[in-house]
């Protein structure tokens, strides 16, 4: 029997996996990153001095999970020691839109959200 998320057998992976992927790219350091890639290619070492008050730890973890999304291309270049550059992937560039889609929106409408803010408490 088909359901509207798939089939009995076989759940829709989908939801479970966007989920992952929001909270992932939702969080402060990898919208950060984001930005900073923009439409540029940067070396670790740039990207952590671009980004401010990122740890070492946290920069690689969080441009692991961006790659493992599909959301950032790693390229090392064998040189000693090795150089590691990073860049949005297409996927990425359309992500950063649609991120900063609600951005704008936030901007649009900060007087608006503001006073219902006041208003409920």
């Amino acid at each position: 029997m088909e359901t509207a998320s798939g089939t009995a057998e076989s759940p829709d992976p989908v939801p479970a996996l966007a989920q992952e992927i929001f909270t992932g790219v939702a969080g402060k350091w990898a919208l950060l990153i984001l930005e900073t890639l923009a439409d540029r290619t940067l070396r670790f070492s740039e990207l952590k001095r671009q980004v401010p008050g990122i740890s070492h730890k946290m920069l690689a973890q969080t441009l692991r999970a961006l790659e493992r999304d599909a959301v950032v291309h790693r390229t090392v270049h064998p040189t000693v020691p090795p150089s590691v550059e990073y860049r949005l992937t297409e996927a990425g560039r359309e992500l950063r839109g649609t991120v900063f889609g609600l951005c704008a929106w936030t901007r649009r409408h900060y007087a608006e959200i503001e006073a219902a803010r006041r208003r409920s408490g």
